[in-house]
């Protein structure tokens, strides 16, 4: 008796920390979509502002548009391609039917990336113009072969007479198909339509590579948004699980209705699509600009002031690297307007890729700080228009970091006193950047005996050190208070000093990554006098306040720079970092062989 009573304790320990181990994030992140503040992890108050952010937020609901659109209308199709699909393998030849079933597990155990840079070549190849229909194109693609996987073992249970009996006793062969066959079939249909829903309105990689014109779906908004921290993510989450949650609810009444069930989803489907071309849909047939900028990289506001001034259309697309940016456009997307690194500048114009600017038209170009132009990636700023600038320092806890030991500069990153209390910006070209800063090396050093001792630093670092390499989430954590020292970009560390009076940034004395991001035009600009005037606009002084409390790094703009340092970034250091220092640098064009050495070895540190 008591060996069956502990077996049952033990059962439901075992069940309530399950249930906590999935649970319990998703109560917390539901929580804290309620919290007044904008801190992911310090509960403040309770608020809705949030959900009135998120119901506000015209590009979050046209992101919910296409995610429901594009889930059905790919589950529909890709339904009636399984189902027909898995029917007729029944009927097929043995040898035909492995290799048929052989070729429809290749997209299932294909990693997503793979299956996402094909299809993105793909459309490039045939010229078709990435945005809804693509991504809709791509998602039946990927969807199908789990509706195949889903029907097919029901179609295997079926006596294959039964189609020849209904069509003995009168029966057309559609008719036996509709109400022999597929009624029978009801339970794998199901499951189908279950599962092609699921992977459509959950997908993120291939929707992420085969997208364009500013089409976006809900998985890439809010990675974009994850690119700051932004607590409507929460607010959309808790959002999505009570959607889902109802759906499972009523879910279990839907196999005794099947048919009207079909029914209903078809007639939504055609609202949602009339809904989604009337709210979000297709472009005008006036001016267009393609924008092409990082996440969380501009205020939402501008672009739609912009839009109503010069009465044209600007079509934002989010990219989350330097590197991702380049992949999509290589592989053939279309833009005017890029917003990228110093360094992918220079790559792009050693590849004949932009187009110069006619500075003529940029009538605010006297209020461009002359320290932040002229940088050597673009001696002439021929062919770029500075967006932020800044610096990668090092972000302290006052209260914990002795002040003596700023003085090491790089190597406090080294110091043992402060070993498992570190936060490394998981960035290759920066964290090998510190590591040659350290040993006094020039950061764009083409020398590999250089290179390979700035690899052993950084090697040491994570033996001595237990470092942790994090991405933007490092603004949270610093926040909250996790651990005492971070290395962050100038304008992140503006960001959390804001939060967190308790921090201080530096800029080493051995000199740093002094950045600059910038706005260049494409070779495939065509409409240059509305691109031109867009760089324009994003330099006009009330447009540079507003986006640059938005996003929270320092503007190029003197006059609003200065502004901005007494005002919103009263007493934060950072935001006004020292431009110019003798030691800093800029990031230079890596040619093939260097990029794959640093890029191995880099490898090798992440695994060590």
């Amino acid at each position: 008796m008591r060996d069956k009573k502990s077996s049952k304790a033990l059962y439901i320990l075992y069940i309530t920390v399950l249930l906590v181990f999935f649970y319990l994030p998703i109560v917390v992140m539901m929580v804290f979509s309620f919290n007044s503040s904008k801190s992911l992890t310090n509960m403040t108050g309770f608020s809705l502002r949030w959900y009135s952010r998120l119901i506000s937020d015209g590009s979050i609901m046209r992101a919910v548009y296409v995610s429901l659109t594009i889930a059905i209308f790919s589950t529909i199709v890709s339904v009636i391609l399984g189902t027909i699909t898995a029917i007729g393998l029944s009927r097929s030849r043995r040898v035909m039917k492995e290799v048929l079933l052989n070729i429809n597990n290749l997209p299932i155990m294909n990693p997503d990336i793979v299956t996402a840079i094909g299809l993105m070549i793909l459309f490039s190849s045939i010229m078709m113009t990435k945005g809804y229909v693509t991504m809709l194109l791509a998602h039946i693609a990927f969807c199908t072969p789990y509706v195949i996987t889903s029907v097919y073992p029901k179609v295997r249970q079926l006596d294959p007479a039964l189609a020849d009996a209904a069509m003995d006793l009168g029966a057309t062969p559609f008719e036996a198909l509709v109400k022999v066959i597929i009624p029978m079939l009801r339970d794998g249909i199901y499951a189908g339509i279950l599962l092609a829903f699921t992977m459509s309105f959950d997908d993120f990689v291939i929707s992420y590579f085969v997208t364009g014109n500013g089409v976006e779906n809900i998985s890439i908004t809010v990675y974009n948004m994850t690119k700051r921290t932004n607590p409507t993510i929460n607010a959309l989450s808790t959002i999505v699980i009570l959607v889902i949650a109802i759906l499972l609810i009523v879910s279990k009444l839907l196999p005794s209705m099947f048919k009207a069930t079909i029914k209903r989803i078809m007639a939504v489907a055609l609202v949602l699509l009339i809904g989604f071309t009337t709210f979000a849909g297709i472009k005008s047939n006036g001016r267009s600009l393609r924008v092409y900028i990082a996440g969380e990289y501009i205020d939402p506001a501008l672009v739609e002031s912009f839009e109503k001034k010069y009465d044209c259309d600007v079509i934002l697309e989010t990219f989350d690297s330097n590197e991702t940016m380049y992949t999509k456009l290589m592989s053939g997307s279309e833009y005017d307007i890029l917003v990228i690194s110093d360094y992918m500048i220079e790559r792009l114009i050693k590849e004949k890729q932009l187009q110069p600017v006619d500075w003529d038209n940029i009538t605010n170009k006297d209020s461009i700080d002359p320290s932040n132009m002229g940088y050597p990636f673009d001696p002439d700023n021929t062919y770029s228009v500075p967006y932020f600038v800044g610096t990668v320092g090092i972000l302290y806890d006052k209260n914990e970091v002795a002040e003596e030991d700023l003085s090491e500069g790089w190597e406090l990153l080294r110091n043992p006193k402060y070993a498992g209390d570190i936060y490394m910006y998981d960035s290759e070209r920066d964290s090998f950047m510190i590591a040659l800063k350290a040993l006094g090396y020039s950061m764009n050093t083409t020398n590999k005996e250089e290179i390979t001792e700035a690899y052993n630093w950084l090697i040491d670092q994570r033996e001595s050190m237990d470092v942790v390499y994090v991405g933007d989430d490092v603004m949270d954590n610093m926040i909250s208070g996790n651990k005492s020292i971070a290395v962050v970009y100038s304008g992140d560390g503006a960001y959390i000093m804001a939060e967190n009076e308790d921090l201080g940034y530096f800029d080493p004395e051995e000199g740093t990554n002094e950045w600059c991001d910038a706005m260049v035009m494409t070779k495939d600009c065509l409409d240059t006098e509305l691109a031109e005037s867009f760089m324009d606009y994003m330099l006009d002084y009330d447009v540079v306040y507003q986006n640059s409390v938005f996003v929270g790094y320092t503007t190029p703009v003197t006059e609003a720079r200065e502004v901005l340092k007494e005002e919103e970034f009263d007493g934060i250091n950072s935001y006004t970092p020292v431009f110019g220092a003798p030691n800093n640098e800029q990031f230079r064009y890596q040619d093939e062989e260097l990029r794959a050495f640093y890029s191995d070895l880099w490898t090798k540190v992440k695994a060590y």
